[in-house]
Parts: structure tokens; C-alpha cells; sequence
């Protein structure tokens, strides 16, 4: 009988960590591998030709014959170019050699990554840099080394750079206040990420029958079901057999990979699932989601099925997410979240939580930012997500102390409470203090803050970068004042108490998404953008330049790159998207809709000669139909190809995207619903795509 292999044997079996360094390494570099890993400190390159001899070997020993420096362009995913360990000898010989300096320093061709400016597209030279914090690992035969990528003048070409960037200013910003509170053995307050993950999968020759779907994520087109998700009997399911044995595998892959796969079930969309893993250090979480998003991809089409990460794949049925769950903890495993048992006297706990509240209020525009996307714009406002309005939801206990601690009044904390469900063999279920609000785009949960506002397809790293840098601020401002003060108790309560005070605009426990909630946003003066474009405009803003330039986290030049490479993504997605409109309209959908009206003609002409009645009444009726719609179909492709041409000519990457939110967006509506109405009313093996019903529901 086949062993079946453990969790505990298979868990992280392809990753070079602490276990195996520990291991293969002698005991000094070993020792000097994890003072960097663990204390931020600089790498040794004396040690670097040990350690790359280390990798080759346990990588080989495991079926590796390439490594590549894998990393993070500004294009929304990874990067790799895989070399072989293979060294000429002569005589028609090789050997398997792996050095230091290739483990350190990789030189890929930086030409064809977003720079947004930084550099001219003949200055090819770039380089990428060996991230030791986050451990290599081996896929498909090849030695994995997470890296940093920066072009030739050392400007940051990616999304690493700027996340360890601000890790160090969260840690350092939180190591002045937990000395404040008598902490001396702690060497780095570390920013823990959970990124739970939603996806879709459908039938893989469905996918590849819809070229909206093909070459851009989503359905452009598609009338409603005439089932939904009405019945709300998907979320939590059973979980269909084919999806059942593509998550074991997904598990299993991952497990190897050392992602700490959790939990695992149906969403509210039929065709909609959901994977959520354990807590990890941020840089890590975000290596390790965008891994998990690449496996998934992968090991669809080997069960048949198709995986869709965006955001919105289908109009009328809920979109994805990816809750990006944020904490904040000491080296020592300490959560400096966690409310305690009387978070009235947790003076500690309180100072980090106006720290996080102060940051959400001040950088509600960069937060709002660190989710925008063409793709988010179809999904926020709807009822499966937050709005764009940014607030925070503390729940009734921890906003009741807020309250009081800003009026100056007495709080006691409530008793635990317990509930019976009448059913004297089912136990007594110990309640939460504080319910949960779906609604709320940053809520805390506990021991951890949930950022819901994150789109599926999105790298998590830009809204943890501005939730690590933003917090770091709150808390250096913090220290300044603290160490300043002969009176740190009276010093203490009075921050706290004027922090919360000053920043409670941003709290709110309602429904978020009413449309009271929006008019009271307005007179608090929260900001509200519904666009991506709209939100875009404000990265540069001279206090956002400032904070990251405060700590180091982007210069200036790295943050108006990105600027410009937001406009210009958010507008190439829409110009493919507005060209796969045009072309399905007028090579698929219109000739088979002009085919069926000639049917039907043919069907009513041989009726009249039959019957010799001058009267067909359901077909003439449904070919006067289907004629109206299709001249409204027409008038509305010609008006998308005028206004896209338009579009396409403008120079500046902010005006098209201005542009194509303004007017083009709103020409694919028109054409859309013009579309939608003539599948209506056209037979089912005419229409030449799956329809959202044949999708859906057919795994």
C-alpha cells in the first residue's frame, strides 16, 4: 500500500529555510545568515559563495537544474528569466556551479518593465537583488530566489523595494514606543499580513469560447441568469467534486511551497471559492499570495477548469476580493493588537490603535489608491463590497471606550456573554463582544485590522507599503512627544485621548453602504473616489511625498513614476477592452444576430405561403424587435469606435485615463445594454457565446 504523505512531511519540503540552513550550513554563516533574516541587518558577502553552494546542492538534490532571481515589476505580476547551473569544463564537459555573486545580483534586460519615466527605454541596464528575508524555493525545476528590482541609477523598479522599505520604518517607528513601555529585549516590530484570496473557476472551454474573457478577465457582455445567486445556497456548499479535488491538489502544492493554506470554501457567487491562509511576515505573505494566485492559474486547466482572479468577472453576480488582514507584532510573537484582557488600562494597546486610526484618516487617499484599478472600479459600491469611501469599524466595545476616553468618562467593559440555542445536547457558545460589519472597508477584528477594499488580482504590497508607512509616522510622532515628556502618563492619556478625538471622522459602525452614509461622509469631509483615475490624481500630493519621503519608503521620482504607470495601465486596460468590445460586436454578434432575423424572415415567409395569412405575430414581433436593437447596436459600436480613436490619440497617459473614465467607459455601457437585450432575444444556439447562464453553474 502507497504512503500517504503527512502535512508535517510535505510542509515547506521545497523551501530552503531556517530548518534547512540550519542544516547545510556551517555554523557561523549560518548565524550570520539569520542576524540579516531576522534583525534587518546587512548581508556579509563573504558568506554568499557558501550559501549559493548550499541552494545549488539542496536544489539539485531536488530535481532543480535552472534558479532564476524571480521579482516584482510594476506590471501587477512576477518576473523571471531562468539560467542553468551549467558550467563548460572543456572536453565537452560541464559542471553544476552556482557563486555568490548570481545568488546576490542578477542583471535583467529592464527595458520592457514600467519605469513610468525613470529612465528612457534605451537604458536597458537593471538590476535585481537578493531579498534573504524571503526564502528561496523551488517550482517546476528551478531554484526560486526572491529578489528586489531597481534600474541602473538604483531608482526602485517594483514592489519589494518599497515594502522593506517601510517594514524597517514600521519597525524602528514601533521600537521607540515599546521601549517607552519598558520592552528591551524586542529587536523588530514586524508587520504580519493574512491576504485571503477569491476566485473563480469555470468550465476551461468556456473561457477560451469568450474572447472578453480570454483576453481581459471579464465578461464585457452578458445578460443576467435566470438564476443567480438569489438563493444564497452557494456560499459555504458542498464543494463540487471537480473543485474539491483541484483544492486538495492546490493544498498540497502549495503546502510544499511552505504557504500555510487554512481554510477553503464556497463564496456567495455560484462558480466562486475562496482560499485564506495563516498570518506571515508581510514580505513573505506577499510572495506568497502571488505565488498562491500563479498556482491556481496553473492547476486549473488540468481539471478542465479556467481560474478568473478579476475583480468583477461577471455583471449581476458578486466580484473577488483579497482581505488583506494587517497586524502588527513583535519578534517575540507578541501581538501589539490584542486588546487584553482590560484594554481600559492597556495604555499600550490604545497608543498603537490611535497610531492606526490617526494614519487611516490622514492617508485615506492613498489607501483608497493602494486599491484602485480598472478592475476594483466594476466591484466597489457593490453590495459584495466596501465603497470607496474609507472608514473604520471598531465595534461597540472598543468605539464605546473611544467614546469614553474623548469625553472623559467612566467605561466598563462588558462581561463575557454566552449563548444557548435551546438544545440541551448542543454546548453553550461563548459570544464575541462585538459583531462583525461585512460593509466596513477597515474593520478590526480582534487582533488585526481587515483591509476589504483590496481587489483580487491585485499585489497586496502597495497597500501594505502605505499601511506600514503611514502607521510609522503616527507612531514616530508618538515617540517624539513621549520621550520629550517629564509627565509620560498624564503625556500618554492626553495623546490617546486627542488623537481619538481629532480622528473620529473616520470611525463609523452603519451600513456603508447607504446612501446616508455617503451624504454624512461628504459633511465630514472624507474623500470619495469612485474611479480609479480620480484617485490616481492625488499620489503626488505634497504630504503623501512627504511621508514617503519621510521615511525613505519611495523618493519622489519613484512616486511620480508610478503615477504615470497607474494612468498608463488603467488606460491600455481600457483601450483592450473597448477593442475586444468592437471586435466581438462586429464579427461575432452582429452577423449571428443578422443570420437568425434572416431565419426567422425565411420562417414567416413559408408560414405566409403555408397558411396564406399576411400575419405572423411572435416571430414578426421578434424580428421587429431584434431589427431595432440591431441598428441601436450598430449606433452604439460606431459611437465607441469614435470616442476610441479619440482616446488613443491623446499623449498624456492621465488625460486618456480621465478620458476613457469619462466618456468611453460610458459608450461601452451603451453598447453593452444593447447587446444584452438582443441575447434576450435570440435562440440560445444562435448566440455565439456561452451565455452567464451556461457559465456559471455548469461545474
Amino acid at each position: 500500500m502507497e504512503k500517504i504523505e503527512s502535512i508535517p512531511e510535505i510542509f515547506a519540503s521545497l523551501v530552503f529555510n531556517e530548518d534547512v540552513m540550519r542544516e547545510r550550513l556551517p555554523k557561523d554563516v549560518y548565524k550570520s545568515l539569520l542576524n540579516t533574516i531576522a534583525n534587518g541587518k546587512e548581508i556579509d558577502a563573504g558568506i554568499a559563495d557558501v550559501v549559493a553552494g548550499a541552494m545549488k546542492d539542496w536544489a539539485i538534490e531536488h530535481g532543480a537544474t535552472h534558479f532564476t532571481h524571480w521579482f516584482q515589476p510594476l506590471t501587477g505580476v512576477t518576473a523571471e528569466k531562468h539560467d542553468a547551473f551549467l558550467s563548460p569544463v572543456g572536453g565537452g564537459k560541464v559542471i553544476m556551479e552556482f557563486s555568490g555573486k548570481e545568488l546576490i545580483r542578477g542583471e535583467p534586460d529592464a527595458s520592457s518593465f514600467p519605469s513610468g519615466g525613470l529612465r528612457a527605454t534605451f537604458e536597458a541596464r537593471g538590476y535585481t537583488a537578493w531579498d534573504p528575508a524571503s526564502y528561496a524555493f523551488i517550482k517546476d525545476g528551478s531554484l526560486y530566489i526572491p529578489t528586489a528590482f531597481c534600474s541602473y541609477g538604483g531608482e526602485a523598479l517594483d514592489t519589494k523595494t518599497p515594502l522593506l522599505r517601510s517594514m524597517d520604518a514600521i519597525s524602528a517607528a514601533g521600537l521607540r514606543i515599546v521601549r517607552l513601555f519598558g520592552d528591551e529585549t524586542t529587536q523588530r516590530v514586524l508587520s504580519t499580513v493574512g491576504a485571503e484570496q477569491e476566485y473563480f473557476l469555470i468550465e476551461e472551454e468556456d473561457y477560451k469560447a469568450r474572447r472578453d474573457l480570454f483576453y481581459c478577465g471579464r465578461t464585457l457582455f452578458g445578460a443576467p441568469p435566470v438564476k443567480g445567486q438569489e438563493l444564497e445556497d452557494h456560499y459555504f456548499g458542498a464543494l463540487p467534486t471537480r473543485v474539491s479535488a483541484f483544492m486538495k491538489e492546490l493544498d498540497n502544492e502549495l503546502w510544499r511551497l511552505g504557504i500555510s493554506a487554512k481554510t477553503k470554501h464556497n463564496e456567495a457567487a455560484p462558480s466562486q471559492h475562496e482560499l485564506a491562509p495563516i498570518f506571515c511576515t508581510t514580505n513573505i505573505a506577499v510572495d506568497q499570495n502571488l505565488l498562491m494566485m500563479e498556482c491556481m492559474r496553473k492547476l486549473a486547466p488540468k481539471y478542465g477548469m479556467a481560474c478568473l482572479l478579476a475583480e468583477k468577472p461577471f455583471e449581476g453576480i458578486n466580484g473577488s476580493g483579497k482581505h488583506n488582514n494587517w497586524s502588527l507584532s513583535t519578534d517575540g510573537g507578541k501581538n501589539l493588537f490584542k486588546p487584553g484582557k482590560n484594554p481600559a488600562e492597556n495604555k499600550q494597546f490604545l497608543l498603537f490603535l490611535a497610531a492606526v486610526i490617526r494614519a487611516v484618516d490622514e492617508y485615506q487617499d492613498l489607501l483608497r489608491i493602494s486599491a484602485a484599478t480598472a478592475g476594483n472600479d466594476c466591484r466597489l459600491g457593490g453590495h459584495e463590497a466596501p465603497p470607496a469611501i474609507i472608514s473604520v469599524f471598531l465595534g461597540e466595545e472598543l468605539e464605546a471606550l473611544v467614546n469614553s476616553i474623548v469625553e472623559g468618562s467612566s467605561y466598563s467593559r462588558r462581561d463575557t456573554k454566552y449563548m444557548s440555542l435551546g438544545v440541551p445536547s448542543v454546548p453553550t457558545i461563548r459570544k464575541d463582544n462585538t459583531d462583525r460589519n461585512r460593509t466596513s472597508p477597515f474593520a478590526f477584528t480582534g487582533n488585526k485590522f481587515e483591509f476589504r477594499m483590496v481587489g483580487s488580482s491585485q499585489n497586496v504590497a502597495l497597500a501594505n507599503i502605505v499601511l506600514n508607512t503611514a502607521v510609522a509616522e503616527s507612531l514616530s510622532i508618538f515617540a517624539d512627544a513621549l520621550e520629550e515628556t517629564v509627565d509620560f502618563d498624564r503625556t500618554l492619556d492626553k495623546l490617546i485621548a486627542d488623537t481619538f478625538k481629532k480622528h473620529s471622522r473616520i470611525l463609523f459602525s452603519g451600513n456603508s453602504y447607504s446612501a446616508e452614509w455617503e451624504a454624512e461622509a461628504a459633511e465630514r469631509g472624507l474623500s470619495n473616489f469612485k474611479t480609479a483615475p480620480e484617485a490616481y490624481a492625488h499620489f503626488t500630493d505634497d504630504k503623501n511625498i512627504a511621508l514617503f519621503g519621510k521615511f525613505g519608503v519611495m523618493s519622489e521620482a519613484e512616486m511620480r513614476s508610478r503615477r504615470e504607470i497607474f494612468f498608463e495601465s488603467y488606460r491600455k486596460i481600457k483601450n483592450i477592452e473597448a477593442r475586444v468590445m468592437l471586435e466581438m460586436t462586429v464579427r461575432d454578434i452582429i452577423p449571428a444576430v443578422s443570420s437568425y432575423i434572416g431565419e426567422l424572415s425565411a420562417s414567416v415567409n413559408a408560414t405566409r405561403l403555408a397558411s396564406k395569412t399576411a400575419y405572423v405575430g411572435c416571430e414578426e414581433d421578434i424580428i421587429v424587435k431584434l431589427s431595432e436593437l440591431l441598428g441601436k447596436t450598430y449606433d452604439a459600436y460606431a459611437a465607441l469606435a469614435r470616442v476610441e480613436k479619440t482616446a488613443i490619440s491623446k499623449s498624456s497617459a492621465e488625460d486618456a485615463a480621465f478620458y476613457y473614465k469619462s466618456t468611453v467607459v460610458q459608450k461601452m455601457d451603451a453598447l453593452r445594454r444593447a447587446v444584452d437585450e438582443m441575447e434576450m432575444l435570440t435562440a440560445r444556439d444562435r448566440w455565439p457565446m456561452p451565455t452567464y447562464g451556461d457559465i456559471i453553474f455548469k461545474i
